[in-house]
């Protein structure tokens, strides 16, 4: 009986190396000269209606605002501008002299410039109007897949995808290095997916891209790791039970 229990863990030892070295002789995925990270083709993965992100192209976003984000406002020298406003859920801003100001889905940049024209269109000349974010309320960004504690969470800002992984509390042990991003268009819906292999951003060959408001991360399983995972659960009561 333990002969046979005994030959039957050899087996399962062996054939759990084999997996594993298989997997870990597994070519790459071939990878751009420039160090840049690698596109998924979206039919094969999720639909998508727009061509992937090219390779190279920075990913380096500023936070657009949304709706009941909460901002504050400063037109210098006249203080009577300055104020703190919160966007309605149309993502408009009120204002006195100019009125409704759309503000979702811009940055505060790009904000900056759309009240300093209006105001210079009638009223100041060279206003110089500072946007500063106090609260961020509206971004989200789904992480899915082989993480501890997958969900829902707030973006706070500039978020990068390393930072995203960290609040799901990191990977679990049969995860695999490649992180698919699914990015939709908010204009036009068009859905692109991008790929990224976290051992070159650990190592610092290509950057860690920004997250976006309502991306979804995917971090997918590695099949040898699953496989490897199984047959150690299996072979362990063997063990347990085998004599010392």
């Amino acid at each position: 009986m333990w002969n046979r229990t005994l030959r039957i863990g050899a087996l399962l030892w062996i054939t759990l190396l084999g997996v594993v070295a298989c997997a870990g002789n597994r070519p790459p995925a071939a990878a751009p000269a420039d160090g840049s990270p690698t596109l998924n083709n979206p039919a094969s993965a999720a639909p998508a209606t727009s061509p992937p992100t090219p390779v190279g192209t920075p990913m380096v976003e500023d936070y657009r605002i949304g709706s009941q984000d909460l901002l504050e406002l400063q037109v210098f020298g006249i203080e009577a501008l300055n104020r703190t406003v919160r966007v309605n859920s149309r993502g408009f801003i009120s204002l006195p002299l100019v009125g409704l100001v759309p503000a979702a889905g811009l940055t505060s940049e790009q904000l900056e410039e759309a009240l300093a024209a209006k105001l210079a269109k009638d009223y100041l000349q060279n206003p110089q109007v500072s946007v500063f974010i106090k609260e961020f309320t509206s971004q989200r960004v789904t992480v899915e897949g082989a993480v501890k504690k997958p969900g829902v969470y707030p973006l706070k800002g500039r978020t990068s995808l390393l930072q995203t992984l960290a609040t799901a509390e990191g990977l679990t042990s049969v995860a695999d290095t490649s992180v698919r991003i699914f990015r939709t268009d908010p204009a036009t819906g068009n859905r692109t997916t991008m790929e990224f292999d976290l051992e070159q951003i650990r190592a610092g060959d290509i950057r860690d891209p920004d997250i976006r408001n309502d991306d979804i991360v995917q971090v997918r399983e590695s099949q040898g790791k699953a496989v490897a995972k199984e047959l150690i659960e299996f072979i362990l009561p063997f063990r347990l039970l085998s004599p010392l």
